[in-house]
């Protein structure tokens, strides 16, 4: 692959015909297509990779295309607007629903159930088929891949039913991390919440978001989860929300919250 920094491509209106240069830096057709909400970053790659995507016409081959503004894009020939305002929703996830957009085993997804007056969203993260709770939704790719780096330290909380016995010593070293089977698992603050017989309930507080971590971590412990809820993300919390209902997070509260990602 050659290290020189991509160009766009040679069918484009030349740019140094403009009076003015514009003041805005070039980005990644990519991340400027993520922004919009047309997609996340993996599937517009796929997208360009399909020969869906095209700039004043001509298909383009690289989703490392640099842009500074969407002018001109079009998606299965259809032109691109430029970004609104970033939007951001709750969601009270089922058990039994995927989350993923569609299934080749048929299985239901989260968007069988979403309320047909939403805008198009996409998850931020996942939530197991059988996880359930909190699920944030938003239009923005930029701000779904903002929640979900390591890097911005936005905590998830979760609560787990499980059968067995652990105790509050051993959840407690689990603040330094935990390696299993060659998977190394970060800081995570568990506490013991309450024993109901047989099962114990956990809460637990993680900022990475591994596949099936919670799970696993408590499996580990010799814990067998029977149940597991998904309760905040970030100060953005389930609460009495009723199972899957939607709502919107106020945009004052996400600018808000916006300012103090890392």
């Amino acid at each position: 692959m050659s290290s020189e920094e991509p160009t766009l491509p040679e069918s484009r209106p030349a740019a140094a015909k403009r009076p003015v240069k514009s003041s805005r830096e070039p980005q990644r057709i990519a991340k400027l297509l993520a922004r919009a909400g047309v997609a996340s970053r993996r599937e517009i790659e796929r997208m360009i990779a399909e020969g869906r995507i095209a700039l004043n016409g001509t298909v383009l081959d690289t989703p490392a295309t640099l842009l500074v503004s969407l002018h001109g894009v079009t998606v299965d020939g259809n032109a691109v607007q430029a970004a609104a305002p970033a939007r951001l929703f709750r969601y009270h996830k089922p058990s039994g629903l995927l989350t993923t957009e569609r299934d080749p085993k048929g299985r239901p997804t989260i968007y069988d159930r979403l309320p047909g007056d939403l805008p198009r969203v996409m998850p931020v993260g996942r939530l197991d088929l059988n996880t359930e709770g909190l699920l944030l939704l938003t239009t923005d790719g930029e701000l779904k891949r903002q929640l979900e780096l390591p890097k911005t330290g936005v905590t998830r909380t979760y609560r787990a039913r499980a059968y067995g016995q652990v105790s509050q010593e051993q959840l407690e070293d689990l603040i330094e991390g935990v390696e299993i089977e060659g998977v190394r698992y970060g800081s995570i603050d568990a506490n013991l919440e309450r024993r109901t017989g047989a099962n114990v309930w956990v809460e637990m507080k993680l900022t990475e978001g591994k596949n099936r971590e919670v799970r696993r971590v408590l499996e580990h412990l010799g814990l067998k989860v029977s149940r597991l809820i998904r309760t905040a993300y970030g100060p953005f919390e389930l609460a009495d929300m009723p199972v899957g209902a939607v709502d919107e997070i106020r945009q004052h509260d996400l600018v808000t919250f916006r300012k103090t990602l890392k």
